[in-house]
């Protein structure tokens, strides 16, 4: 997808909406964050379908991609899903030739995940349209609001802060 290529944004009755924002609801800072989340992977999901992808997919992939050679109970833990889910999405991509098993060599019990040359081909591919989608989804904020957003959400998803 071209830089200038542009999705809509969904349109929601704006009556209905404004009035249920009034709700307790509307005003809890969880429900806040959900509802971003849900607008955000609602972009990025249209964004990779254009690359056979869904959002855990390509988070797996992503990390495979980046060398680090997760094993399953890694990639469950900080993706926080069910190890069956990671089974199945790997079982995925391991069919797509995207990502390969291979033995832990610090617990034999284990199993890393590994791109292949073609899963890092896509995924440089994917993450460029993955990024276009963030970047319009942050558009309504400014530099400053995007720059004070990401340590926030870095502090509360338990991360490392980042330099």
């Amino acid at each position: 997808m071209s830089k200038t290529t542009r999705r809509p944004a969904p349109v929601l009755p704006a009556s209905a909406d404004d009035r249920l924002w009034q709700s307790s609801v509307g005003g809890g800072l969880s429900f806040v964050l959900a509802r971003a989340n849900a607008l955000s992977l609602a972009g990025v999901h249209a964004a990779l379908a254009e690359h056979g992808l869904r959002v855990r997919q390509y988070s797996v992939l992503a990390i495979a991609a980046g060398g680090l050679r997760p094993s399953q109970r890694e990639l469950s833990d900080f993706l926080r899903l069910d190890p069956s889910q990671i089974v199945a999405i790997v079982d995925h991509l391991e069919s797509r030739d995207l990502v390969r098993r291979e033995p832990d060599p610090t617990d034999r019990r284990a199993k890393v995940v590994v791109a292949t040359e073609a899963g890092k081909a896509l995924f440089r591919r994917a993450r460029a349209a993955a990024d276009q989608a963030d970047e319009e989804f942050l558009a309504r904020l400014d530099a400053a609001e995007v720059a004070a957003l990401a340590p926030a959400l870095r502090k509360l998803a338990w991360a490392p802060a980042v330099d």
